[in-house]
């Protein structure tokens, strides 16, 4: 089977009008002349590609990807892979990366919900373990997945991240019939709390067996939630299935030969509550090995292992890496949203431990990357004037805080957990004031339990990656993008151009925003809409980035950044990946920097 390398799979990626087609490529780009890694991604959504893409290419990696219509997910009524697959392959996959493996590749990041179930979505919703192999007879999940670990096992110079995820609540609307009152339904059942697991030695069994009780040991009633014993039943086994999968994935990896094997588990959307998550996260936690770890987040769990693989081959792991936090909006003792399961400064401090970074004061100078953070305000019980006063405090804070490290030369991290609580004010704030393009990262698009982990990984990659010294144009140019990228779909798409289409599409065409598909709308007038909006919206912020500075190099013994002037920015060829509103994808055309 055929290989896809990075830019392929950029100029391949999806569509305008939603279905996989080729589009036109850029202009031929500057080539990243490093290792390779064969990624599985965990679907077809931005994040699980060309962002890796770019942030692979800034460390100066080459990304090996399958055949797009091997891992694409379609939603309901949208046209399926092959004519008949609404999700990935895994037998495709498996043999794509045994393909890998024979070519002499040595580096792995791989999406096991991908391998086993074709993808996050079909993940949550797969109650039996059986494959289909490509002209006749059948395998299992256990069966590919004992037989691929084992393969990539037998080349001890192999390096291989396992990516897993805990299943959230619900399954995905508009999948395989599911529907807005079925997730409601399913959600309130899973929110309910467990009893707390035994003591002593677990297996996954022993999850199970509490999945219908409530926390003081009584059996749940499906029709408390409005649901059938059915619907309860398909549910359970989804998990179960899951559970199963993870937990002989971690007991083979326990095993010796498999010490180049990492493994990271990301929480998918989650409950501060006793949900019935808790204990399978419990179980997990208490099967991991040194180097592996569970954390908040699923959607930024590649950028997590990129980072992480750079960073264990740059010899990051003997620096002593310091880095200063300050949280603007006083919430940072609380979930950045209902869907994360602990307050966020824990959450950022378990990431901080997973990449080995020591927390300080913000400001304190002592830091070598400051952190900053915008919570949602602190203005519960306060009148509309005071609660006004207190968000723009707190942004503008923020903002004069930015300001103050550029000038000092300080690298900055920033991460918007606000979760919209301050309108357009806080991105205005940045475009009118700040030089965007000075930041090591950015994030705050999408869903806010991915937020730390998508600025973190990527901040201090970027940082690793400077210190070692002169960095390639090629390097330079991915890292733009992947700061770029961020940077203009939360100001401009996220916070502007989206609502207009969502009202569009609901109001003028009466169609669904979550899938162009169902019913069937006009998506080249829905491709029109979105061109125009971004056209607009993105001016500023890209006059904001055309006259800043980028940190190109980084000197640790006397704290002086190298810099140089981005050049022009243009966007071109938008396109919805999963036909739905939620998010889009675009290219990014760079000019000349200036050093």
């Amino acid at each position: 089977m055929k290989k896809r390398i990075l830019a392929a799979a950029l100029a391949c990626l999806l569509l305008a009008g939603c279905a996989p087609e080729t589009t036109v490529p850029l202009e031929e780009e500057p080539a990243v002349d490093g290792p390779e890694i064969a990624y599985v991604p965990l679907d077809d959504r931005p994040d699980n590609v060309e962002r890796v893409v770019y942030l692979a290419q800034s460390l100066g990696y080459r990304l090996a990807m399958p055949e797009l219509a091997d891992y694409r997910t379609a939603l309901d009524g949208q046209p399926k892979n092959y004519d008949s697959l609404q999700c990935g392959n895994p037998w495709s996959l498996y043999t794509w990366v045994l393909d890998q493996e024979a070519e002499g590749c040595d580096r792995y990041i791989l999406s096991l919900d991908q391998l086993h179930s074709g993808g996050l979505v079909s993940s949550r919703c797969v109650t039996e373990d059986e494959i289909p192999i490509p002209g006749g007879g059948t395998t299992s999940s256990s069966e590919l997945m004992d037989s691929l670990l084992s393969a990539l096992a037998q080349d001890e110079n192999n390096v291989v991240w396992l990516l897993d995820s805990v299943m959230r609540l619900a399954p995905t609307v508009g999948y395989q019939g599911g529907t807005l009152e079925d997730y409601n339904a399913l959600r309130a059942y899973g929110a309910v709390g467990r009893p707390a697991l035994p003591a002593g030695d677990l297996e996954a069994s022993d999850v199970r067996t509490l999945y219908q009780q409530d926390s003081g040991g009584e059996p749940l009633n499906p029709a408390d939630f409005g649901l059938t014993e059915e619907q309860v039943a398909s549910y359970l086994a989804a998990r179960s299935r899951k559970l199963a999968l993870s937990e002989r994935m971690l007991h083979t990896v326990q095993c010796g030969g498999y010490e180049h094997f990492r493994v990271l588990i990301g929480i998918d959307d989650s409950s501060e509550e006793e949900s019935i998550q808790k204990n399978e996260i419990a179980y997990l936690r208490s099967q991991l090995r040194e180097g592996d770890a569970l954390l908040s987040g699923v959607d930024d769990l590649a950028f997590k292992a990129v980072a992480k693989l750079y960073m264990a081959e740059s010899g990051w792991d003997s620096q002593t890496v310091h880095a200063g936090i300050t949280y603007f909006g006083g919430t940072e003792d609380r979930p950045a949203c209902a869907y994360d399961y602990k307050p966020l400064n824990e959450i950022v401090e378990e990431h901080l431990e997973f990449f080995g970074v020591h927390q300080l004061s913000g400001g304190s100078g002592a830091a070598d990357v400051e952190i900053l953070v915008l919570t949602q305000p602190n203005v519960e019980g306060m009148s509309q004037t005071e609660s006004d006063r207190r968000k723009k405090n707190a942004y503008t804070n923020l903002v004069d805080w930015m300001k103050t490290f550029r000038n000092r030369q300080v690298p900055v991290i920033l991460i918007d957990a606000s979760n919209g609580a301050y309108g357009n004010d806080f991105q205005q704030a940045l475009t009118e004031e700040a030089e965007l393009g000075y930041l090591l990262s950015y994030a705050g698009f999408l869903d806010m339990a991915i937020v730390t982990g998508t600025a973190l990984s990527h901040g201090f990659a970027r940082y690793a990656h400077l210190t070692r010294g002169e960095t390639s144009d090629a390097e330079e140019r991915a890292f733009a993008r992947t700061l770029a990228d961020s940077i203009l779909k939360d100001f401009c798409y996220k916070h502007v151009v989206r609502e207009d289409l969502l009202a569009y599409i609901r109001i003028d065409l009466g169609g669904d925003p979550n899938n162009f598909w169902a019913p069937e709308i006009d998506r080249e007038a829905v491709l029109k809409r979105l061109e125009s909006g971004m056209e607009q919206s993105t001016r500023k912020v890209l006059k904001n980035l055309e006259r800043s500075k980028l940190i190109v190099s980084l000197d640790q013994s006397t704290g002086n950044c190298g810099e140089a002037k981005w050049g022009k920015i243009e966007l071109e060829n938008y396109r919805f990946p999963w036909d739905r509103a939620f998010e889009i994808s675009m290219d990014i055309r760079l000019g000349a920097f200036e050093k």
